[in-house]
């Protein structure tokens, strides 16, 4: 018997890397999370909003839960918001910019800089086709720190430990326990382990 054709979702398609066209019927879907996002990020940008309350704002923006110790600084903006996926202790600096269509990992512990840009959709190279997109994950190891204005662009992994120095633009992925910098991002040296610290 001849396996049946499994139809995936278009989120499921999405977070697989396929191409998405705005004129597909289930695109709708995807543009009520847009909406929704636009509604949550309004919230947390207006106003003074205590610890507690950035965290509330933004486990309903994620749809998740999100742990008591992580801080953010508002103002923060997101296209979507329901694939960020956050370790504990992270913290997130003011003016970044998450789209997190094809899903954002932050592990334990990463420093995410003012003005920081987690890109993770892309648009399509042909000029008939470009209102399409196509997304891909971004991957931030444990304690990585990524300095101010830096950009990581789709598809992009950044090893444990490591260093984004101030407004890189990161275009490939990053090993663990080094420094870069620059546009776009090379390695400048090792993280020398201090056990002194």
């Amino acid at each position: 018997m001849a396996k049946k054709d499994v139809v995936k979702s278009i989120f499921e398609r999405e977070l697989a890397g396929q191409v998405i066209s705005t004129h597909e019927e289930e695109y709708a879907a995807i543009h009520k999370i847009i909406r929704q996002a636009q509604v949550l990020t309004a919230k947390l940008n207006t106003g003074h909003h205590e610890l507690d309350g950035i965290r509330q704002i933004f486990a309903e923006l994620t749809n998740s839960t999100i742990d008591e110790t992580f801080r953010m600084n508002p103002p923060f903006y997101t296209d979507f918001g329901q694939n960020i996926h956050i370790g504990k202790s992270v913290f997130i600096n003011f003016n970044c910019v998450f789209m997190d269509r094809g899903g954002i990992f932050l592990d334990d512990y990463a420093l995410i800089g003012p003005g920081v840009h987690l890109l993770t959709t892309n648009h399509m190279e042909h000029p008939f086709c470009r209102e399409s997109t196509q997304s891909k994950p971004i991957h931030i190891g444990k304690r990585v720190w990524i300095g101010g204005h830096v950009t990581v662009l789709p598809g992009i992994t950044i090893g444990d430990n490591s260093i984004v120095g101030a407004g890189s633009v990161v275009t490939k992925d990053i090993p663990a326990n080094v420094i870069v910098a620059g546009n776009p991002a090379r390695i400048i040296r090792s993280i020398i382990n201090e056990t002194s610290i």
